[in-house]
Order: C-alpha cells, then structure tokens, then sequence
C-alpha cells in the first residue's frame, strides 16, 4: 500500500482536529511526550509535514480518538489514519540529546527542563503553587503535583541547574528560546522574584530569549526587573475569559480580578512591547466563542497577544472527564481571532520568546497566515 503525503491535509484544519480529537496510539510508542505538571500536558510531539505541534494523545480508557497512529518505525515515522483509513506519514521526534545528561549531583536535565514543541526548552521553577493542596483554591485543570509525586521532576529548580541545562539544550539541540513558569509561591511578587534569578543566570551563560510566566505581582515595577534581568517575553495567563468560568474552574486564581490583569497588562507592554506580552486562554471551559473574541479585542488593543489554545482534560485532575471543545467549535474562536491579528499586525513569528512563538499547542499561528 502507498502511503499519501499529507500535502495541503497538514494545513490547519487537520491540526485543529487533531487537537480537539486527540490521537489514538497503542501504549507508549515513544517520542517525546509530556504527563502533568503545569503546561501542556498528556501530549506528544509530532511533525506534519515539517509542521511540529503538540497533540493530546490516548493510550487506553474511555477516551477516543477518529485519529489512530500506526507504530513507528526506527526512524520515528508513524503512518496517520482517519477511522483505518491512511492519511499519510507523520513523525514522532526522538528525544533531544540533552535529556541523556545529568548534573554533578546526580539529577537527569529531563527534570530540570523539557523540550517543548520544536525548539522550546520549558520548565516550572518551583514546582508548587500556593493554592493547589486545597481543592477549594486550586484550579481544576491544574497537575503541577503530578509529575512531582511521580518523581519526572525536582520542586525547585535553582538557577545554576538551569542555566546548565539552557546552555546545553542550545548546544545540543538547537533550541532558539526558553520558558519559565512557576507554581505561585506568594501574594507579593507571584514568583517575579525567583524567575528574575533564574532569567539572570541563564542568560550569563547563554545567549537565549527567554519568556517568564507569573500572576500578576502587586509591584509592577517587577516588569522592568524582569526585563533587566534577562527575560524577553511575558506571559500573564487568564486561562479563561468571564469572570463566572474563572470563578468555577480556578477559585483560588479568580480573586485575581480581570481587571487587574489588565491593569498589569497596561504596565507590561510598554517594558516588554507590543506582541511581547501574552495571555493563555483555555476554550473550551464554559466560555463561548463571542466571550473569547471579545477578551482578544481588549487584549489586542493593549498590545497584548491572546493565545488560544483547546482544553485537553488532564487524567487525576477535577476535570479529567471534561470533554474538549469540538474542532468546529475551536475553528469558530480561532478564524476570526486569526484575522483580528492579522489586521493588528500582530504575529506570533514576531514573538521574541515563550508559548506564543512555539505555538505547537494550538492551530492559532496557521490563521494568522
């Protein structure tokens, strides 16, 4: 049998479906793959025809995909069907070289950092949040403890560990830029301060553009500290766009008004730029599609770009049977927020660092076009 190439079928709307549907695979087939914590995760890597995005992936239970992938050969090349029938080849990436190292302590760069996407190195610096023990506060999608618990990751990791790590991911790998998030760890600076220590550090021992990603702090001068030590982008995220959704799905983090996020959004630009500053929105959540394109106008208006993103439910958390949004539903949020970009001059290709310039965890970059 001749498998097609994926051609034109690798463009957005097979990658909006993807998203939405997840892909069925039997087991771990390997790859590079992501399971809890606080980003995207229950994902593996592949590549479309050139294209590296990040996909929702089922192995067993109850949740089904239309989409199957047959086991991939030595070179990671994996035949795409629709329902049995072959789409064409797509590839799961090996894993980066750098995730075969450790530090002189014993620790594996795997748990340091993770490569995201492409070329994006990630990791969550202090692997715990103030508000995820108490179900009454944490968000509901949130699994920043799981991958502590199951030992993939350290609570803490300390500046020289990452920059150790970034160099080598650049060396190694080639990675063009680096995420740093972080559990909230107060109510003063959000983590402001540990990231600022942590961009420090890595930018002395490598040249990489970095995005840090934080509550907003009580200080915005925390913005300018940030900026001088190193970071490039910031990512502030409402992971919701009412107030009422933000309210049901995370508490804790609703008491952290929209407005002053916007308020923090209006400090940030004007340090970081305009289109260096991002906020992630989950659809899917409860929020419907005017909801969504409505918080994206004041976001755009400010110079800040909405990277939208489909909700994958994540298994051990409150909302792990929550159904994702349908493709159609996330073709109606991401077309017109495609144009709305376009005619802001508003790009991700024009993102210095972070989720946004990734963009494998949504179709959003292909609507821009």
């Amino acid at each position: 049998m001749t498998v097609p190439t994926l051609g034109t079928l690798s463009g957005r709307k097979l990658v909006t479906d993807l998203q939405s549907f997840g892909l069925q695979i039997g087991g771990d087939k390997g790859g590079i793959a992501r399971k809890g914590g606080a980003g995207p995760s229950d994902h593996k890597t592949i590549t479309i025809a050139g294209q590296t995005v990040m996909v929702p992936v089922y192995t067993s239970g109850a949740q089904r995909s239309p989409f199957q992938a047959s086991p991939p050969d030595q070179s990671g090349a994996s035949t795409l069907l629709h329902d049995g029938r072959p789409l064409g080849t797509i590839h799961f990436p090996a894993a980066p070289r750098f995730y075969g190292l450790t530090t002189a302590d014993g620790i594996p760069y795997w748990k340091i950092a993770l490569l995201h996407g492409r070329d994006t190195l990630a990791t969550t610096v202090h692997q715990t949040c103030i508000r995820y023990a108490d179900r009454r506060t944490s968000c509901q999608f949130c699994a920043i403890g799981q991958s502590l618990e199951a030992e993939r990751t350290i609570a803490h990791k300390t500046p020289a560990q990452l920059a150790e790590v970034a160099k080598a991911a650049v060396e190694l790998d080639n990675v063009r830029d680096m995420v740093l998030t972080t559990g909230t760890p107060n109510v003063i600076d959000r983590g402001a301060a540990v990231l600022a220590e942590s961009a420090r550090a890595i930018r002395a021992a490598v040249d990489l553009p970095l995005q840090v990603q934080c509550e907003p702090p009580r200080d915005h001068g925390w913005f300018q500290r940030l900026r001088d030590a190193g970071a490039d982008s910031l990512g502030m995220h409402l992971e919701a766009a009412t107030q009422a959704v933000r309210e049901k799905i995370m508490p804790g983090k609703a008491t952290v008004s929209a407005d002053r996020y916007m308020d923090a959004f209006a400090s940030a630009v004007p340090v970081f730029g305009r289109g260096q500053v991002n906020t992630y929105i989950l659809a899917g959540l409860g929020d419907t599609a005017a909801d969504i394109l409505a918080l994206a106008e004041r976001l755009i208006a400010l110079g800040v770009y909405p990277f939208v993103v489909p909700f994958v439910p994540i298994s051990g958390t409150p909302l792990e049977n929550h159904a994702p949004p349908s493709s159609d539903f996330m073709k109606s949020v991401l077309a017109p927020l495609g144009r709305m970009l376009r005619e802001a001059n508003m790009k991700s290709t024009d993102i210095r660092a972070g989720c946004g310039r990734c963009g494998a965890c949504s179709s959003l970059s292909a609507y821009e076009q």
